[in-house]
Formats: C-alpha cells, structure tokens, sequence
C-alpha cells in the first residue's frame, strides 16, 4: 500500500484515506470519485495529499474533481498553500484543480515564475490557467510574458504555448508580428506558426510550423516561390500522367486492331 499522509483524517474516513493510496489504481479511482459523489470537507487534506504522488493521470484527474466537489471557502485556501509546495507535482496539480474550479479571483496567484517554471508540465499547466483566468484588462501583460517562452521545448511544449495564445484571441497579434522578426530562428517560426493558426484554428500544428520555418528561413517572397514551384510540379506531374496514360490507350487499341487485320 502506497502510505498517505492522515494527518487531519478521522477514524470515520480512514478507510478512504487507505483507499486513496492503494497500489491498484481502479481502487484508487473508485475512492476518489466516491469522495467527489458524497464531498465532505474532512476529506480536504487527504484529497489535496494523494494528488502531490499520485502517479496515474485519470485518478489526478479524478481527485481535482472530487476538490471541486467542495466549497471554495474550503478548498481554495488549501489549494493556495499547494502553490508554494516544494513537489512540482504537488503545485502542477494544485494549478490544475483551479482550472477546474475557475475561480476568477485566484488569478493573482498565477505568479511570473510559474509562467517561466523550468520544468515543462508545470509551465504548460499555469500558461493555460492563466489564460482561463486572466481579467481581461490584463491579458496584454500576460501576452507579453508568454511571448518570452516562444521557441521553447519539444512540440508538445510549443503545441501547448500556441493554444493559450489562441485563445487569448486577437489581443496577441501585435506581440506575435514583433516575435515573427526575432533574431532567434526557432522564436521567429514558433511566433509564425501561431500567427497562422490563430487566422485558422483547422490549420494543423505541424504544417503551420514547417511553413513558418519556410518563411523564416527563405523570406516571404522566397517560401512563396517554392509553394509555387510545388504546386506546379505537381500539375506537371499530373498532365504528365494523364498524357502518358492516353498515350498508352492509343498504342493498346492500334495494336488490337493490328492483330484484328491479320486474323
């Protein structure tokens, strides 16, 4: 059994606090969504506990689920103390769990340091909790420190900095044309990339940043002229195709009437 801290959990609950940290994780969903179906507060720590270890992504999900379960007079102040824990985990999920509650006046405890936290999963968590929660006079100040994380980490990471940016909505435009001239080749293509899926939310990911990269790297005129040469490679390569295939018909049907002439 995985050992929880019970230190606040009464005789009358400790019999879920023990299921909250079993080593089978059904067991460990099932108590979390039987705590979130009957809330009682005197689950509080237990709940807030588990979810700084628990190692399963659906039963971290779960326990931010049953947190919400509970008044905010109860769980926000909780949740506020997990922020300043020294568990990455522990201050990702508490992030999470303000997500899910949407709480607006918790927006002050979106600080700049989470914003820029050296570790990815925490950054990515707080980039789209602060955009959940940000006033709306306020989200130019949050744009110009997310445009500091342009160009950073793997494709998840910069997939996950493009969506916040999305849906901050046309407030990021002016910051991303700013960034789209960066020195930094990867700060450019990221801004770039992000520019062209807040024109058009269908556009792909991964086909926004190899055309930004395009720009980036060959200039506007430049990638224009290889669209161009591409497309029309492949308009030539389908006449070609057509033209071959015709050709091929005409020759099949002389050789048939041939060999009908000489029967």
């Amino acid at each position: 059994m995985v050992p929880i801290n019970t230190t606040n959990v009464t005789p009358q609950n400790t019999r879920v606090a023990n299921a909250l940290g079993a080593e089978d994780s059904s067991v460990r969903l099932k108590a979390a969504l039987a705590v979130g179906s009957n809330p009682d507060p005197e689950f509080l720590e237990a709940l807030v506990e588990r979810c700084a270890v628990e190692p399963d992504f659906f039963v971290r999900d779960m326990l931010s689920w049953a947190l919400t379960r509970l008044s905010p007079e109860v769980t926000l102040p909780r949740i506020r103390q997990e922020l300043d824990s020294e568990r990455t985990q522990a201050r990702s999920q508490a992030l999470h769990t303000l997500s899910k509650i949407g709480d607006k006046s918790t927006w002050a405890w979106i600080t700049r340091d989470m914003l820029r936290d050296a570790d990815d999963e925490l950054a990515r968590t707080a980039w789209r909790v602060a955009v959940s929660l940000v006033p709306e006079d306020e989200e130019k100040d949050l744009v110009d420190e997310l445009v500091l994380q342009l160009g950073r980490g793997d494709r998840n990471v910069q997939l996950s900095l493009s969506r916040a940016f999305v849906d901050l909505g046309d407030v990021i435009k002016p910051a991303l044309e700013k960034a789209a001239e960066h020195p930094d080749p990867a700060v450019a293509a990221h801004a770039r990339a992000t520019e062209l899926l807040r024109q058009d939310p269908e556009t792909g990911f991964d086909a926004a940043i190899e055309e930004a990269k395009r720009v980036v790297t060959l200039g506007p005129e430049g990638a224009a002229a290889v669209a161009a040469a591409a497309s029309a490679g492949t308009e030539t390569s389908e006449t070609a195709e057509t033209s071959e295939t015709a050709e091929s018909t005409e020759a099949a049907k002389a050789a048939e009437a041939s060999e009908t002439a000489h029967c």
